[in-house]
């Protein structure tokens, strides 16, 4: 079984069955690798509909190359807890901050929030935030700023006086809370446009078109949040810490 990186060729074979429609077992089995393989090439490069072999590999050795800069000569991966696989911990983390930046974030903004949302306690530090993502702290600061404006996030200061970011299991449904309170703002403002353009002008009544309909869908959002708020604090199974040396077999 071949072992090491993935050629480029490899690449081209994976982005051909995922055109295909093919399992990842199977395309593993053409390439006589593992299925994991497979699976964290994929998920680290976009997911399967948005898998490119030639973007997948130009990124592939972009992060090589970053991390052979900023990785100190003999330093290990950090260890995982719940006999996580770290390598496909990370490549995860990657594909979700692709998610949060296509949906309008910052590259940076969302490397932050993906980090605080992966992390079992969902609590971060400034400090904690910039050494795990090999940043400045002014990056980070920038990023917490407009998460916290947004209500992805709330602050608070331990037992050491430190400020902790931290996110809540009902963030999406904060978020939401923010996101109705400034659709009503720009609600108000449109309406406020009628009176000054002219009841009955063609631009005004464009204004109070767009009006009612952000006021209708940002009030069914909000009270369909409502109704379905106890859904982030549902907890189906609480995953118990196993032994050190025990891990999950991967394959």
């Amino acid at each position: 079984m071949p072992g090491g990186r993935l050629t480029q060729q490899e690449r081209r074979q994976i982005a051909l069955g995922l055109a295909e429609s093919l399992p990842y077992a199977e395309i593993a089995r053409g390439l006589d690798r593992p299925t994991s393989t497979v699976t964290r090439e994929v998920m680290r490069n976009g997911g399967p509909t948005a898998y490119r072999a030639e973007i997948a590999h130009r990124s592939t050795e972009q992060r090589t190359r970053r991390r052979k800069q900023s990785t100190p000569r003999g330093a290990e991966a950090a260890p995982q807890p719940y006999g996580r696989d770290a390598e496909a911990v990370h490549a995860f983390e990657e594909v979700f901050t692709t998610f949060m930046m296509a949906s309008g974030m910052s590259t940076m903004t969302a490397r932050v929030m993906a980090r605080l949302i992966l992390t079992d306690s969902g609590s971060l530090t400034a400090s904690e935030l910039a050494q795990g993502l090999q940043v400045s702290p002014a990056s980070v600061s920038k990023a917490i700023t407009f998460l916290d404006s947004q209500g992805f996030i709330r602050r608070e200061r331990d037992e050491r006086r430190r400020e902790r970011y931290i996110v809540d299991d009902d963030i999406y449904y904060q978020s939401m809370m923010a996101s109705a309170r400034s659709t009503a703002q720009l609600v108000a403002t449109a309406r406020q446009g009628v009176g000054v353009l002219g009841s009955g002008t063609p631009a005004a009544m464009r204004l109070e078109n767009i009006a009612r309909f952000l006021d209708f869908v940002s009030e069914s959002i909000t009270r369909a949040a409502d109704q379905a708020r106890d859904i982030l604090h549902t907890k189906p199974g609480t995953a118990s810490e196993p032994a050190a040396e025990s891990s999950p077999e991967h394959g």
